[in-house]
């Protein structure tokens, strides 16, 4: 992911997408209860140096951790892109929802549309595929 790494979280996950592509999931919970996750999808730009940037960015932290966070139960779910490892724009997906809901949502919407969201980023970054 470039030079920013998530937070710890008290789960964290990856999952392969594509070639070159994956899920990045961390969770932390209280009581059962949602009060921290982000899920990104991430490309690896530089398999040598093991370089994975940003693609888009879901987000929550109900505790406001960093002046960075959001809190989906106040301002809703959005999505961040990124391009050369900067964040260029914020969406919003959603009104205010419960956290756990948020999550559900951004998966359903990362998967909906990854495979858009991977074209962009080899666009953008000038990358030729053979797929």
């Amino acid at each position: 992911m470039g030079k920013k790494k998530p937070r710890d979280y008290d789960r964290e996950f990856t999952a392969h997408v594509a070639h070159r592509t994956r899920y990045r999931l961390g969770i932390t919970t209280e009581r059962g209860t949602v009060t921290r996750f982000v899920l990104q999808l991430e490309y690896l730009l530089n398999p040598a140096t093991d370089e994975w940037n940003e693609v888009v960015r879901y987000d929550h932290d109900g505790r406001g951790s960093s002046e960075a966070s959001h809190d989906v139960t106040v301002d809703g779910l959005h999505i961040d892109v990124y391009r050369e490892g900067e964040k260029i724009t914020s969406h919003e997906l959603t009104p205010p929802l419960p956290a756990s809901e948020a999550l559900d949502r951004a998966e359903e919407h990362l998967k909906q549309n990854v495979e858009g969201y991977i074209k962009r980023f080899e666009t953008w970054h000038s990358i030729e595929t053979t797929r």
